[in-house]
């Protein structure tokens, strides 16, 4: 067993606080506050109430740290960046559906470094440090070592509302006529962190945002899985697609997403 860092330790106090509380309102829909961003994109006093559990815990540790966060925005600070997502999945909170994860991770000098996912509806702890592998509640993570791609099981991110985008429909019929199966959890985060435990081959999703993707992408790298564009370019702190998988299985997949635009590029 891994023993954590100490940043590793303080993230599971912050997320754990806040889930107790997340985890009562959860199925309570009545009793929630709920409001439209946009179609499909909600934010409820549940959101807000975890966003402020974790900041509360985590400035008291680090109160110099910038932090950006999915509801408050950007608390500009010093040069070490602590993301959260109060809850990644939300509308799946609303809907009762327990795929949800509460999302922090620390960004140094353009790294990701430190990263906890944790969904206390299922009480699965997520977390990675830069070098100390990738872990969930104590079990170390492996991605999967499937390379043929007619038996593995992809997730996607199917958008909707205005986030849909030309040709996201011919980019599924290339992978899904191919595979056993795509799995829409309706969570990047969980997504990010299923794909580290080898229970999802490879997951891509477009037009995300970097408090979606930020513990995830460690939490693949640490173990033993690639993550980039599903171009194929390198993934960064600013891209908004994501691809990631083990490492039999990215080129595959990579070069189907990228004949699926080059064919409707042609017509």
């Amino acid at each position: 067993m891994q023993i954590q860092p100490a940043i590793i330790n303080i993230f599971e106090k912050a997320v754990r606080k806040a889930g107790k509380k997340l985890s009562r309102d959860f199925g309570e829909i009545e009793n929630l506050q709920i409001q439209s961003k946009n179609i499909g994109d909600f934010v409820t006093n549940a959101d807000l109430n975890t966003e402020r559990i974790l900041l509360d815990t985590l400035q008291y540790y680090y109160p110099k740290s910038t932090y950006i966060s999915e509801e408050k925005g950007k608390i500009d600070g010093n040069d070490e960046i602590i993301v959260i997502d109060p809850i990644d999945g939300t509308t799946n909170f609303i809907h009762g559906i327990p795929m949800i994860g509460i999302v922090v991770s620390k960004i140094v000098d353009n790294e990701i470094t430190d990263g906890v996912i944790f969904n206390p509806i299922t009480n699965e702890f997520f977390w990675a440090s830069k070098g100390k592998g990738a872990w969930c509640n104590n079990k170390r993570l492996r991605v999967s070592k499937r390379d043929i791609l007619a038996d593995s099981v992809i997730g996607i991110g199917i958008p909707h509302a205005n986030r849909t985008y030309e040709n996201y429909l011919d980019e599924i019929e290339q992978i899904t006529t191919k595979c056993s199966g795509l799995r829409r959890m309706g969570a990047a985060a969980i997504d990010l962190a299923y794909v580290a435990s080898g229970k999802l081959d490879a997951f891509w999703e477009r037009n995300l945002n970097l408090w979606d993707v930020s513990s995830g992408v460690l939490l693949v790298r640490e173990a033993g899985g690639k993550v980039t564009e599903p171009s194929g370019n390198s993934w960064n702190l600013l891209s908004k697609d994501i691809l990631a998988s083990n490492f039999n299985l990215h080129k595959i997949i990579q070069e189907n997403l990228t004949k699926s635009n080059f064919t409707l590029d042609q017509d």
